[in-house]
């Protein structure tokens, strides 16, 4: 392996571990729960796609996540899920394509979330949850 490769399966590695802190995403209180910390969290282009399919606008999220925050403050946000199978993908210069699997209330969805390093600040540019309907697959 030359040293470049080896820098850069370094460098990947350092922003998987990263982004894997973070996930999956509005489930971690350490990085905010008010509108503020949502705003600064999400590119202004954010959006997400639901495991519905349904596509929600950057306001529509902050509205359901402002409920869940509001709704008890104290409440442990991160009690029911668990994650696995992350991987990680360049797409684009500090911007990055992260998947994995979330155990949440008992259904299986694979996620994905588009993250962007802007000024040493992560950005959420889009996130989507899709419904594993056979978990064999």
């Amino acid at each position: 392996m030359r040293d470049s490769d080896a820098d850069s399966t370094s460098r990947l590695n350092a922003v998987l571990a990263e982004l894997q802190r973070r996930e999956p995403i509005f489930h971690r209180r350490e990085y905010g729960i008010t509108r503020e910390d949502f705003e600064r969290l999400t590119d202004s282009g954010f959006s997400e796609i639901g495991a519905s399919g349904r596509l929600y606008s950057r306001d529509y999220v902050w509205s359901v996540l402002e409920d869940r925050y509001s709704s008890d403050p104290n409440a442990r946000l991160d009690a029911d899920w668990e994650t696995s199978g992350f991987e990680l993908r360049e797409i684009a210069p500090a911007t990055y394509l992260l998947t994995y699997t979330l155990l949440l209330d008992g259904r299986h969805t694979r996620r994905t979330t588009l993250w962007q390093l802007r000024d040493g600040d992560w950005k959420i540019l889009h996130h989507q949850g899709t419904v594993i309907a056979d978990r064999e697959s």
